[in-house]
């Protein structure tokens, strides 16, 4: 299915929609150009969007090949095509992220530090909230300064399965 995405990041884009999904996630990818541009969680999948889940293009088979391995424990870094838009302020967090090894957590604090700006902790968490490419670009890897879950976009049950998952702590 192709149609013009107005979500912010390529106004007047035309982005193709696939849906990814097993018995512990949905997600919605956005793909343009052969590349992911945004990936969405999504609560609960309809018939409709059913119908959009059959991997057609290379690039879909390869998502699903390598979530499905991901979520099954046996990939930890992914391989596929993407591209990261935004203030040079959020690439470098979001860079930063794809730093932290998989099955490993770290702080705001500590990535504020990694990226040369010590005090900007409360930035680096706006803008891991705005991350448009999650799991592929590890934001679930951040918990707070005392090692507690805060906030996903996914909700926090998911954060905490995606740790689980990395962590070797299959449900």
């Amino acid at each position: 299915m192709s149609s013009t995405w107005e979500g912010g990041l390529l106004l007047g884009g035309t982005m193709t929609e696939y849906l990814y999904y097993n018995d512990k996630i949905s997600l919605q990818f956005m793909l343009e150009e052969s590349k992911i541009r945004r990936i969405l969680f999504v609560k609960q999948v309809t018939p409709g969007l059913q119908q959009q889940s059959h991997s057609t293009t290379s690039l879909e088979q390869s998502i699903k090949t390598q979530f499905d391995a991901y979520f099954a424990g046996k990939l930890h870094e992914f391989d596929l095509p993407y591209e990261l838009l935004g203030s040079p302020f959020h690439i470098s967090v979001w860079n930063a992220l794809c730093e932290i090894p998989y099955g490993s957590t770290t702080s705001y604090a500590a990535i504020a530090t990694a990226i040369g700006r010590p005090k900007a902790a409360r930035a680096v968490g706006s803008a891991n909230h705005h991350n448009p490419i999650p799991i592929i670009v590890p934001c679930h890897r951040v918990v707070g300064t005392n090692g507690t879950l805060t906030g996903y976009a996914g909700g926090l049950d998911l954060k905490q399965m995606l740790l689980n998952i990395e962590q070797g702590i299959l449900s």
